[in-house]
């Protein structure tokens, strides 16, 4: 039996099961092996294969963001209207076929931005080049999800699903889980708050499955057992994710004002050029770029991010200059 039947058959076990305090264990159980071997499927293949076109690109400008949706949907169009340059847009599905670089210029940020070919279902499974579209998605800072405003809910869920099954957290934190594999003395565990989701045996049989035996682990917060599974693997992406619904033209105004109060969701008409500006800033926002003056007189500005403000400055003066810092002065102009 091969890793997708596998999958296929754990995810079967686990729809079919009900969830109650009897079940929790073995659901743990099953989850924890359901991420082992999703992890399995996204390992590069040992055989070499024949060499093609390569599909990444350097990351360059201020902050990268990644265009995803389905085919035809409107990407390409919108990487041409906010960037100079034009990739080529069709009535029929798939006309990008690789990555399409373009630069978004606001308020003094290069913000990269890239037109992704459409994914499929079942493209962490590898389908449409998948695999690739998700691996450049992982490198992005924002990722938008354009969304075609006539298809309903659907594609949402579907591309949800999918980059939730290769470890692509949108709009969420990190689990505030203290977790570090010991060489001895067994598992320590202990919580700062009671928990409703993960008990001590619970925790114990996940971490038996990965084969650790000898860990501390500390929940600051109330976490699910898919929580603690993800700070275990250790390789999950947490990102936030813009909701964009495209040809909001073709659909009653009362579907346009439902879909455009949904959370982190902006409604536009790639077509007849609407609200892109308002996209703009929510995506400014997004990104959380502050833009930061030297002191020397003529300096030109430093587009940073707020979360790491002097690291970044460091990195963008010289690469050796972070190693060597020691304090700065910085003035706040509210």
């Amino acid at each position: 039996m091969g890793i997708l039947e596998k999958i296929a058959e754990i995810e079967r076990e686990i729809s079919r099961t009900q969830k109650n305090k009897a079940t929790e264990y073995h659901l743990g159980l099953l989850k924890a092996k359901l991420a082992k071997y999703r992890a399995q499927l996204l390992e590069p293949s040992k055989s070499a294969g024949a060499k093609g076109e390569g599909f990444d690109v350097m990351k360059s400008g201020d902050a990268r963001v990644a265009l995803i949706g389905f085919p035809s949907v409107g990407k390409s169009t919108f990487l041409s209207l906010m960037t100079s340059t034009e990739s080529e847009a069709a009535s029929y599905e798939f006309t990008t076929l690789t990555c399409i670089p373009g630069v978004i210029e606001y308020k003094g940020a290069n913000i990269q931005l890239l037109d992704l070919p459409g994914i499929i279902e079942g493209a962490a499974q590898g389908k449409g080049r998948g695999r690739q579209v998700i691996a450049v998605a992982r490198t992005a800072d924002v990722v938008i999800m354009m969304l075609d405003a006539t298809k309903g809910e659907v594609q949402r869920e579907l591309l949800e699903k999918e980059l939730e099954s290769v470890g692509i957290r949108l709009n969420r934190c990190k689990p505030n889980i203290y977790f570090k594999p010991k060489k001895g003395g067994g598992l320590s565990f202990n919580s700062t708050l009671p928990l409703t989701y993960c008990s001590e045996k619970l925790v114990q049989l996940i971490l038996h499955e990965y084969k650790i035996f000898n860990a501390e682990v500390l929940f600051r917060e109330d976490c699910t057992p898919d929580e603690f599974i993800d700070v275990i693997v250790g390789n999950r992406v947490y990102m936030p994710c813009l909701y964009v619904y495209n040809k909001v033209d073709q659909i009653s105004i009362e579907e346009v004002d439902r879909l455009a109060r949904r959370p982190n969701s902006v409604v536009i008409s790639c077509g007849m050029k609407l609200n892109l500006d308002y996209l703009l800033e929510q995506l400014w926002e997004y990104l959380a770029l502050i833009c930061l003056y030297t002191k020397k007189r003529g300096g030109n500005p430093l587009t940073v991010y707020s979360l790491t403000v002097l690291l970044t400055t460091c990195h963008r003066i010289h690469r050796t200059l972070a190693s060597q810092f020691k304090y700065a002065l910085v003035w706040v102009s509210l």
